[in-house]
């Protein structure tokens, strides 16, 4: 069982940068990857970054290098560096992790609550 709580959403101007986290609790073995996804007003939930316990990272193609994903393994934390930020970026986003509850047992999908990140012009 994980626990995700995201935080460090806000409301920037255009341009401007924003630092999300995500931190995980709870009785897990380990966390195999942890990811985040967002969905904007009117849209359906859609895929913005994730990373893999080895490090391996995956973006989606609306982020045009502008987000680095990245990982504390120590803290079970999962962070989003957000720079260069657009008005079509304003969206709930939201922390997800894959986790397993003992050694063998299957990966199982944890989400957040959401955080609100909102882009003016």
């Amino acid at each position: 069982q994980v626990q995700l709580v995201e935080s460090g959403g806000g409301l920037v101007q255009a341009g401007k940068s924003l630092r999300l986290s995500c931190t995980a609790s709870g009785s897990f073995f380990r966390i195999d990857a942890m990811g985040w996804y967002r969905r904007a007003p009117g849209k359906e939930r859609e895929l913005v970054a994730v990373i893999f316990e080895g490090g391996s990272t995956n973006y989606a193609d609306f982020v045009e290098g502008r987000f680095t994903i990245s990982m504390d393994n120590a803290k079970n934390a999962v962070y989003l560096q957000m720079n260069s930020l657009k008005p079509e970026d304003t969206a709930v986003y939201y922390c997800t992790t894959g986790a397993r509850g003992a050694r063998f047992s299957p990966v199982r999908d944890y989400w957040g609550h959401g955080t609100q990140v909102t882009v003016s012009s």
